[in-house]
């Protein structure tokens, strides 16, 4: 679709890494690149190479700025009902994500996958594959760099892979993937969207300008899922089905298999590149055995469902750490398998209470106020042939910038212990 921005203003509501890309491809295509960030200046300016070249405005919005605008792009951390998005709408300006302006430029195939789980090791699997492959692959969106970041260097033959998460998808417009996977969906981001339904709804967007000519890739397993398949006008095919292949039973790589079908890349390709993979990093990632304890690096785990995941891997008795922001989710699910599992618990972080209620009546818990502190106090109740588990459950913003940096600092102290 054409999308000219000579000369146009474009004003950028936060100043993340997305962000950023988004204001640097708006200058280098000839338009007016205006950043507006509730932060102070100093507290973003180090993210911003050429910021000498932008208009900005910073310890919060003004209608006035955001007023004086060809099109708004929002931060996936903006929610859609904030007041730079409704002083756009006043004015008929076009609101979109950084996933949408990116995808308007962006001149070869996209595989998008999303879920509430397991969409970071399916997309990094999947690009691994397509390298694997011969061909040229992009790996981007929710699970690091920004589209934005080198859709101006893209070629037609090039692919793109991109994991995208619910609050990209709710500010899509156009955005139309020729593979879009989902690979589950569970309780997730309830602090962010309303309900349920709401959250499923954002989901559901990824299919929502697909066409015959594109392909639905779906979790036979799921029931929600599953339900779609009649509504869609994407060609749909599953994975993770009753006569899945023998060799395989992860359903990450399942829906990587499918994908990889779509695209004509044989199953060799596939079977080879997952026994080379060593796994995603923060993901149930091995750091180090200290005096035969095992500590377990699970940061990415921001949801009970993914905490399930890491306790049915669990081959040891567990002292698990968890807790961080609050996404008001509920936690009881969890129960019957952590008191098969976990022999103490942590907790820490705004939801170590909450966290304490929900499973003290079936395991021990500790609340206690700092990841180091859990650490130390996780490495004196270990015994010989146990394993320190962190596997917070939840997202990191009340103490860290993202699970990322949660995790690096989990390692850190972790491999810091004498």
């Amino acid at each position: 679709m054409s999308f000219d921005l000579k000369n146009k203003k474009v004003t950028i509501i936060g100043a993340a890494r997305s962000g950023v890309a988004v204001a640097e491809v708006v200058l280098r295509l000839g338009g007016i690149a205006k950043i507006s960030e509730s932060k102070r200046l100093e507290e973003f300016s180090d993210v911003m190479d050429t910021r000498e070249h932008m208009l900005i405005e910073a310890g919060g919005h003004t209608r006035a700025f955001v007023q004086d605008s060809d099109y708004v792009v929002l931060s996936p951390g903006v929610r859609l009902d904030a007041l730079p998005v409704q002083w756009a709408r006043e004015r008929q300006i076009e609101v979109m994500g950084e996933v949408e302006f990116a995808f308007r430029l962006c001149p070869c195939p996209v595989i998008a996958i999303t879920g509430s789980n397991g969409k970071t090791t399916t997309a990094t699997l999947m690009a691994q594959v397509i390298k694997n492959a011969g061909r040229n692959v992009f790996l981007c969106g929710n699970i690091g760099s920004p589209l934005s970041k080198f859709v101006l260097d893209l070629k037609p033959t090039d692919t793109v892979v991109m994991e995208v998460s619910s609050f990209q998808l709710e500010s899509t417009i156009h955005f139309k993937p020729q593979v879009a996977v989902w690979t589950n969906f569970s309780q997730n981001h309830l602090d962010r969207h309303k309900d349920l339904e709401e959250y499923f709804q954002a989901k559901r967007k990824i299919f929502a300008n697909q066409d015959a000519q594109d392909f639905a890739v779906l979790n036979y397993q799921d029931p929600q899922i599953r339900k779609l398949a009649g509504q869609l006008k994407a060609k749909v095919l599953f994975f993770n089905t009753p006569d899945k292949p023998a060799e395989v039973d992860n359903p990450n790589y399942l829906a990587v298999m499918q994908t990889a079908d779509i695209l004509g890349l044989s199953e060799a390709v596939c079977l080879k590149t997952f026994s080379e993979f060593k796994g995603v990093e923060h993901r149930l990632e091995f750091v180090r055995n200290l005096g035969g304890v095992d500590f377990i690096n699970d940061s990415k785990s921001t949801t009970v469902e993914a905490s399930r995941w890491a306790l049915e891997r669990a081959d040891k008795p567990v002292i698990m750490i968890c807790g961080g922001s609050d996404k008001k989710l509920d936690y009881s699910p969890l129960k019957p398998l952590v008191a098969q599992k976990v022999k103490h618990m942590i907790a820490i972080g705004q939801i170590r209470e909450i966290m304490r209620k929900a499973f003290a009546e079936v395991v021990p818990v500790d609340t206690l106020a700092s990841l180091e502190e859990a650490i130390k106090a996780a490495r004196k109740t270990a015994k010989p042939g146990e394993s320190v588990l962190f596997s917070p459950m939840t997202a990191s913003f009340d103490m860290f910038k993202d699970y990322e940096h949660r995790g690096r600092c989990f390692k850190e102290i972790v491999n810091n212990l004498k």
